[in-house]
């Protein structure tokens, strides 16, 4: 069996199942081949915290998905930062910039069902499910073949351009030949959710360590959302504490800023990679997401930034009358270039000098900060950073963005 499609979207993940919703008024012909069954999430939607930028609240508003979260998001209204043995701070309030909040956070199950909930209203839609990725047949005629293994043997699709955003280890990048650059940070990332008895104030935590960064994020649901960075020699002994040692762990990182802890929820642990594709487009395909870039979490960038590159390919794809021919690609790498790579040099950037532990860096780490709580265009451009208006912005980032009336 073969089927042909106008856009082929590999991985039904985060930004494959969005850029899904953002195709839906174009009337092209759209597949998504998604790894996880009917009536299963795929593994990315667990109890992570994600932090949605202000940016991305809008587009997600616009393309009815955050109507359909059933768990209260947590405001963040305001950021502090700062390091361990470094002097100076960066605290910035929304209010300051004429804004109720900088971003929401939102759990990752709950925003995976938001997703599911709108991907059913989309009549137009092909899904293969569950399905795999199986490999890429010769390219002519206008299109590009694909090969999927489904429950009832192998299919061959037909696509005008495919969309690779199966991950981190993408499968179709492979295929395509397209090579990485990759950067292991030697650290392991700890996620929970914590609680204090301080209940949240939309207070957002980022506190830097010799080891990593540590994140305090506040959830809709009373609690904080922990981000534990630690030295990968450390992963196992922490993944070993018991509740109340892990408690004090985090306790010893933030003080007593957000209170005092007194209980947590299970801890995931992910290893810390930076993964960089050498090209984002090749003959009618194009990498979004983790297949084109999986950076360091450091200021929560990751999945803001791979949304605006769907929306982005979202806009040009609506405006084409051949979704996959080489001028199109070449405009979509860039636009995505300017926010890919700003992005791309902060996060690197700040997670490598925030970890360093020369004393040398410690005054000049001080001076930065102090900087940053001082000089207004520096704090601007932070702020303008977090909010996810960097560069060519995709014009759903832009819409209903006075007030958050998406509640």
């Amino acid at each position: 069996m073969d089927s042909s499609h106008d856009v082929v979207i590999v991985g039904g993940g985060l930004v494959g199942a969005s850029l899904a919703i953002a195709l839906e008024n174009t009337g092209l012909d759209v597949a998504l081949v998604e790894a996880a069954p009917e009536g299963a999430l795929p593994a990315v939607f667990d109890q992570r915290n994600l932090s949605f930028a202000a940016a991305t609240v809008n587009a997600l508003a616009v393309l009815g998905v955050m109507r359909k979260l059933r768990v209260p998001t947590g405001a963040i209204r305001r950021i502090h930062v700062s390091r361990a043995g470094d002097f100076g701070k960066v605290e910035l309030d929304a209010r300051e910039y004429g804004r109720d909040w900088f971003g929401q956070v939102v759990v990752a199950k709950d925003f995976g069902e938001a997703l599911e909930a709108r991907l059913s209203e989309l009549p137009r839609l092909a899904r293969y499910r569950p399905a795999k990725f199986v490999g890429l047949g010769e390219t002519g005629g206008g299109t590009r073949v694909l090969n999927i293994a489904t429950a009832d043997g192998e299919r061959e699709l037909r696509a005008k351009l495919v969309v690779a955003c199966d991950g981190t280890r993408s499968a179709v990048r492979e295929a395509l030949g397209i090579g990485t650059d990759e950067h292991d940070y030697r650290q392991t990332l700890f996620v929970a959710r914590v609680r204090s008895e301080k209940t949240p104030d939309g207070t957002a935590f980022e506190r830097f360590t010799d080891s990593g960064p540590t994140a305090l994020l506040p959830r809709g649901d009373r609690h904080f959302g922990v981000v534990h960075g630690v030295a990968r020699d450390e992963a196992e002994q922490v993944a070993a504490l018991d509740e109340m040692a892990w408690l004090q762990r985090i306790q010893d990182v933030f003080g007593w800023r957000a209170g005092r802890f007194v209980g947590s929820g299970e801890r995931s642990a992910y290893p810390l990679v930076r993964v960089l594709a050498k090209d984002l487009v090749a003959p009618r395909a194009v990498l979004l997401g983790n297949a084109a870039q999986t950076i360091h979490p450091i200021g929560a960038q990751g999945f803001n930034l791979g949304l605006r590159d769907a929306l982005t390919l979202a806009e040009l794809v609506a405006q084409a009358d051949d979704v996959g021919a080489p001028a199109l690609l070449q405009a979509y790498a860039q636009r995505r270039h300017e926010d890919r790579s700003r992005t791309l040099q902060f996060s690197d950037g700040l997670a490598r000098i925030t970890a360093n532990a020369s004393p040398l860096l410690r005054p000049l780490r001080s001076l930065g900060l102090f900087a940053a709580n001082r000089v207004p265009a520096l704090q601007s451009f932070l702020v303008g950073g977090a909010m996810g208006f960097r560069g060519d912005v995709p014009a759903l980032c832009r819409e209903g963005e006075s007030t958050g009336s998406w509640r």
